[in-house]
């Protein structure tokens, strides 16, 4: 395979965007206006005219060429419409330009990595096929989640999608225990308005009995995946359980579908528990990372 490495400004993002279409393991995160929004002018590698295709989220510092994961991105790796061996993926690595000395690269759950030249870490994510009836979805849910649905249904905590984008934007940096940059947070709204104006984004609200605004989550879908992408909650939210309310409603509105809700996974147990209370099953992809700096630079990154 001829694999070629292609500057931001060359890449044909019509081609682009249909082999992540028609991809065995296509992912919202990798259509070209995601990655415009996430990456800003990030490259590519392409083999046989876009029939496998690689990004390649750059950036520099300290005159330093480096690749790295970025936020609102879990996944990313190859793309194409055909299956992908590790001697395919081990290619498109060793393709990578040289001065990219430091590299963190998340691969999505369908390339496997075997003998790089890097370190491999294990990640965690879980998934929930919604093809069954909501009663089935339901049945699955462990004692700890029913209960709670239950006591935030009992509180008054109701669920619908009238929330505005600025709206949920305000909520999240409201609550948000680890603050975004502005920079972050107007990625987020890009995103999430850009979804909803193709119809591929909604957003689900919990509100109290008193209308009081306490929970949000933002869900986008593409490929026949659907990704929590992103959720909040005020300290009265957590008190009320809004969120399994949201999830809840959620799955009862999709149930019966072609679609596998992607919570993102977590390594805070209390939330990973969250996750897998609704059913939804651990799945792993990996994380490769490459360093090639000065000695006296890696003691510093480490």
């Amino acid at each position: 395979m001829k694999i070629k490495h292609i500057q931001h400004n060359d890449i044909d993002f019509a081609k682009w965007d249909e082999c992540i279409n028609q991809s065995l393991n296509g992912i919202v995160y990798a259509y070209s206006w995601y990655l415009n929004i996430v990456a800003g002018e990030w490259d590519a590698l392409v083999g046989d005219d876009y029939q496998v295709v690689f990004p390649l989220v750059k950036g520099r510092k300290y005159g330093i060429s480096y690749l790295y994961q970025p936020l609102f991105t879990q996944q990313l790796g190859l793309f194409s419409p055909f299956k992908v061996d590790s001697q395919t993926i081990n290619a498109f690595i060793d393709s990578i330009p040289q001065k990219y000395q430091y590299q963190i690269i998340n691969f999505n759950t369908f390339n496997r990595l075997e003998n790089p030249k890097g370190a491999v870490f294990e990640r965690v994510t879980y998934q929930l096929d919604l093809v069954r009836p909501y009663f089935n979805l339901s049945s699955n849910y462990n004692e700890n989640t029913r209960r709670n649905i239950s006591k935030s249904i009992a509180m008054g905590v109701t669920v619908n999608k009238m929330l505005s984008v600025d709206d949920y934007i305000l909520f999240k940096r409201a609550n948000l225990n680890v603050p975004l940059t502005d920079d972050q947070y107007n990625n987020l709204k890009r995103i999430m308005v850009h979804a909803l104006e193709e119809g591929i984004g909604e957003i689900y609200a919990a509100f109290s009995e008193q209308r009081e605004l306490c929970a949000a989550a933002f869900f986008i879908r593409s490929n026949g995946k659907v990704i929590y992408l992103s959720a909040v909650s005020s300290k009265w939210g957590h008190t009320k359980r809004a969120m399994f309310n949201i999830i809840d409603k959620f799955l009862n509105d999709y149930a019966e579908s072609h679609l596998i809700l992607d919570f993102e996974g977590s390594v805070i147990d209390s939330i990973a528990r969250f996750y897998a209370g609704f059913g939804a099953m651990r799945c792993t992809y990996q994380q490769l990372k490459v360093n090639r700096l000065p000695w006296y630079l890696k003691i510093v990154k480490r």
